[in-house]
C-alpha cells in the first residue's frame, strides 16, 4: 500500500459525504414541500375541498410523469457522452430551487390553486432530471464491495435532512399562531414562508457535491446529432438491451411498478393521513417527522442488508412488508392510533426498497451508460406513472371516500412483487478491503 492511500480514502469520504449531502437538501422538496406539507395545504387549503384537491393533484403529477418519461433517459444518454453530470445536475437543481420558491405566492384561495399545481408538477421533473444524475454519481463514490451502504447512507441521510427540515417548519411556521419572523397563517403565509425555506435549504446543501465529487469522465462517444436524433440512438439501444441485457430490462419494468407504488406513497401519503384519518397539520408534521427517523434507520440497516445478501433480497422482503402492513392500514378502523403503528412500519420498509433498487441497477448497468440507465430507470417508472395517481383518485371516484384509494396503492405495490420475482439478482459483490485496490496506487 503507497503512503498516499490514507489521503485517497479521506477525499473518497469527503466525496461520499459530499455526495449524500445532496439528498439531504433534496429532502426538503421531497418531503416538505411534495409528501407532507405544501400538497396538504394544496387539497385542504387552496383547494375547494379535499377530494376535487386530491384528483386536481393527481392529474398534475401524471401529466408531469409523462414530461418525465418522454425526456429522461435521452438527458441521462447526453450528460454520459459529454461528461458533464455535475452541469446538469447543477441545472436541473437550480430550477427545481426556483420553481420551490416560487410556491411562495400561492395564496389559501381556489384561484391559485392551478398556480400551485403548475409549480410543483414543473419542479418534480426537473426534481427526476436531477435524480437520474445523481444516481448515476453513485459509481462514482462507491466500489462494488460498499455499494450497498453508500446509497444506503444517501437515503438515510436523505431521510435524516427530511426529519430536520420539517422539525424546524413545525416549531418554526406550521404549529405556532405566531412562527418566526412574526409569520401568521393570514393568506396561508405560514405554509407559503415554508417553501422559501425549502428552497434555500436545497440550495444550501447542494453545494458540496459540486465541489467535492469529481465530474465522471466522457463515455468516449460524441454527441453530434440533435435531441430528436437521440430517441434514435435510445432506440437502437433498447434494442440492443433486448437482445443482450434481458435482465435489466426486466429490472427496470418490475421495479417502475412498484416504484409507483412507493411515490404514490410519499405524495398522498399526508394527504390520507389528514382527510382520512382526522390528522391536522401540525400532527401531519409530527408524523412525518417521526416516519422519516423510521425510513432513515431503515435505509441504513437496509444498505448494510444490501451488500451481504444482494439487493433482490432487500428489494422482495421490503415490498412484502409494505404490502402486508398497507393492507392492514386499509382495513382497521380509522383511528389515528392504527395509522401511527402501521404508518411507521411502512416507513421502515420504504428505505430499504428505494436504496437496493438503486443499488441493483448500478451493479448490472453498463460501465459509461450509468446516465442512460439510470434514464431508463426514471422513464420506465414515469411511463407507468400515471398508475399511483390514477388508482388512487379512480378508487376515490368509484368508491366515493378517499381511504379508498389506499387499495389502489396497496395493488400497484403487489403487482411490482410479483413482477420482481422471476428477475435474476446482480452477481454477489466481492468481500470489502481496507482500501480499493484502484485506490491503492
Amino acid at each position: 500500500m503507497s503512503t498516499g492511500a490514507p489521503s485517497t480514502v479521506h477525499r473518497r469520504g469527503r466525496a461520499v459525504f459530499s455526495w449524500a449531502l445532496w439528498d439531504w437538501g433534496s429532502a426538503a422538496f421531497n418531503t416538505v414541500i411534495l409528501t407532507f406539507v405544501f400538497t396538504v395545504y394544496l387539497t385542504e387549503r387552496v383547494a375547494v375541498d379535499p377530494e376535487s384537491g386530491s384528483k386536481a393533484l393527481g392529474v398534475a403529477l401524471t401529466i408531469a410523469g409523462v414530461c418525465i418519461a418522454l425526456v429522461a433517459p435521452v438527458t441521462g444518454q447526453r450528460s454520459d457522452a459529454g461528461g458533464r453530470r455535475k452541469l446538469w445536475l447543477a441545472v436541473h437543481t437550480g430550477l427545481v430551487i426556483v420553481c420551490t420558491a416560487g410556491l411562495f405566492f400561492v395564496q389559501n384561495e381556489p384561484s391559485f390553486l392551478v398556480l400551485g399545481l403548475v409549480l410543483l408538477a414543473t419542479a418534480s421533473v426537473f426534481a427526476e432530471f436531477a435524480t437520474v444524475n445523481y444516481n448515476a454519481m453513485l459509481l462514482q463514490v462507491s466500489t462494488p464491495a460498499t455499494i450497498g451502504r453508500i446509497s444506503g447512507f444517501g437515503w438515510g441521510m436523505g431521510y435524516f435532512g427530511g426529519l430536520i427540515a420539517l422539525v424546524i417548519v413545525l416549531i418554526g411556521f406550521v404549529q405556532p399562531s405566531v412562527g418566526l419572523f412574526g409569520v401568521t397563517a393570514a393568506d396561508g403565509l405560514n405554509i407559503r414562508v415554508v417553501a422559501l425555506f425549502a428552497a434555500m435549504w436545497f440550495a444550501v446543501f447542494a453545494l458540496p457535491l459540486f465541489a467535492f465529487v469529481p465530474e465522471a469522465p466522457s463515455s468516449g462517444e460524441q454527441v453530434r446529432h440533435a435531441l430528436l436524433g437521440s430517441y434514435v440512438v435510445l432506440g437502437k439501444r433498447l434494442a440492443w438491451m433486448w437482445r443482450e441485457e434481458r435482465r435489466t430490462l426486466g429490472f427496470l419494468v418490475a421495479s417502475a411498478i412498484y416504484r409507483d407504488g412507493l411515490a404514490a406513497i410519499f405524495t398522498f401519503g399526508g394527504v390520507i393521513a389528514a382527510g382520512t384519518f382526522g390528522f391536522s397539520p401540525s400532527e401531519v408534521v409530527v408524523f412525518a417527522i417521526s416516519a422519516n427517523l423510521v425510513a432513515g434507520l431503515g435505509a441504513f440497516l437496509g444498505g448494510r442488508a444490501d451488500d451481504r445478501f444482494g439487493p433482490k433480497a432487500v428489494i422482495v422482503a421490503a415490498l412484502f412488508g409494505l404490502v402486508l402492513v398497507g393492507g392492514l392500514l386499509l382495513v382497521l378502523p380509522p383511528g389515528k392510533a392504527a395509522f401511527w403503528v402501521c404508518g411507521l412500519t411502512l416507513a421502515i420498509f420504504l428505505g430499504p426498497t428505494q436504496s437496493a433498487s438503486r443499488t441493483f441497477l448500478a451493479r448490472i448497468a453498463t460501465p459509461g451508460k450509468e446516465g442512460e440507465v439510470f434514464g431508463l430507470y426514471a422513464t420506465t417508472g414515469r411511463a407507468v406513472s400515471f398508475l399511483g395517481p390514477l388508482a388512487f383518485s379512480g378508487f376515490i371516484a368509484l368508491f366515493g371516500s378517499q381511504r379508498a384509494g389506499m387499495g389502489g396503492i396497496v395493488l400497484i405495490l403487489l403487482v411490482g412483487l410479483i413482477a420482481m420475482l422471476p428477475v435474476r439478482s446482480p452477481d454477489r459483490p466481492p468481500e470489502p478491503t481496507e482500501v480499493p485496490a484502484a485506490d491503492a496506487s
